[in-house]
């Protein structure tokens, strides 16, 4: 004899509980009538139930036979749970062989641009996919990226633009991670760094060395700036406030009149428009401010605007002065290492403080954990120093 239930009996069962039909199968009826079959096993000593269906689905010689072939797998040790979950994962995988890896990147893309800082990181996230990864597996499902791949598209510009190498290496990372996480692919991420890409690419500093800004050295940095008060463009006025705050070029185009406090002679720089992603106070010398009040009333929040497109003045035009004046080879950056380097040969400052004026990171994460102070009243002097060195 099989068992306790029969077809009719299953059909007519309403009360609800459990009724066993022997060797570990259940038909379990609700309260609100519905019935379902449940196996239930011992695996290393640990009990355990699993669905097989709905009794309107599977009848029951069905459910005996969905019985049996559990039975068989836990004779062998093997969780019929586990069988079955492993069963889905593969044909969720196989569904996801469609995804191509440009369709995950677009969509890590739209999801996470508005965290960005700025359009011009958006640009430069989508551009190096395009013209350096999409051409070689953007068409590719997802799941197939292997680490060969990976490397197809790092080779070609890892000696040449290291730089831009390890930012494309770091994005195809990034967004192998999201597809694995939404169920696109499985296993290692290969392209991953640490331990793995490591041990086939040459380090960074060893294909190509930093190119440093070209700076005019600082004791020309009176001169220029005497030759450059003598016109009267906006961009002038600009390019001379940018080298008395020491600030990024980026960072000085962008300025808004929200972000000045005329009273405490103040520039504070938001989260968002700096590079470390951290607010930048900059002391204000009495020349730097000369300057703020003479660009007042020409547009109600953009301090430096440019009288030919009514929008920010370029770093483009500060590049264009700068090379009329000194010719062509310096940077506007430069003049950050000009201001280092006299801090340096010239000031008793100290280094700790000249790199906090230009907004780098200063020691390890506990040490700044314990730094309480951005030292800003000797920051101050150290500005006041330096714009008495270019107005000398």
């Amino acid at each position: 004899m099989h068992g306790k239930l029969t077809a009719l009996g299953v059909a007519r069962l309403k009360t609800p509980g459990m009724y066993g039909d022997g060797h570990g199968l259940w038909l379990q009826v609700t309260g609100k009538g519905a019935k379902s079959w449940i196996f239930r096993f011992t695996l290393s000593g640990r009990s355990r139930e699993m669905g097989l269906g709905s009794a309107h689905t599977f009848g029951l010689a069905e459910a005996r036979d969905r019985a049996r072939e559990c039975r068989r797998l836990t004779a062998d040790g093997i969780d019929p749970i586990e069988i079955r979950k492993e069963k889905r994962q593969q044909a969720e995988l196989e569904a996801a062989k469609s995804v191509t890896f440009s369709q995950c990147a677009q969509a890590y893309f739209e999801a996470h641009k508005t965290g960005w800082r700025n359009a011009h990181h958006q640009n430069q996230w989508s551009a190096s996919m395009e013209n350096y990864v999409y051409p070689v597996f953007g068409h590719l499902p997802v799941q197939s990226i292997d680490t060969g791949l990976v490397v197809k598209v790092l080779e070609q510009i890892w000696a040449t633009k290291a730089e831009t190498a390890t930012r494309v290496r770091g994005r195809i990372e990034v967004v192998l991670d999201w597809a694995t996480t939404r169920g696109y692919r499985r296993g290692e991420n290969p392209a991953r760094w640490k331990g793995h890409l490591q041990n086939l690419l040459p380090k960074r500093s060893r294909v190509q060395k930093v190119k440093h800004h070209p700076a005019l050295p600082f004791d020309q940095v009176p001169a220029f700036m005497a030759a450059l008060a003598k016109s009267k463009a906006v961009t002038a006025r600009l390019l001379e406030f940018t080298i008395l705050t020491a600030a990024r070029a980026g960072e000085a185009t962008g300025a808004l009149w929200s972000e000045i406090d005329f009273e405490a002679a103040v520039w504070t720089l938001p989260a968002e428009r700096m590079k470390a992603g951290v607010e930048h106070r900059v002391p204000l010398s009495e020349p730097a401010l000369a300057i703020l009040r003479q660009m007042k009333g020409a547009d109600p929040s953009l301090i430096f605007l440019s009288s030919q497109n009514k929008d920010r003045v370029s770093g483009k035009l500060m590049r264009d002065l700068l090379a009329r004046l000194r010719g062509k080879g310096l940077t506007v950056h430069g003049f950050r290492s000009s201001f280092r380097d006299w801090v340096a040969e010239r000031t008793s400052f100290s280094s700790d403080l000249a790199e906090m004026a230009l907004a780098h990171t200063v020691g390890d994460k506990t040490e700044r954990a314990y730094r309480r102070s951005d030292l800003f009243e000797k920051r101050r002097e150290l500005m006041d120093a330096w714009a008495a060195w270019c107005d000398a």
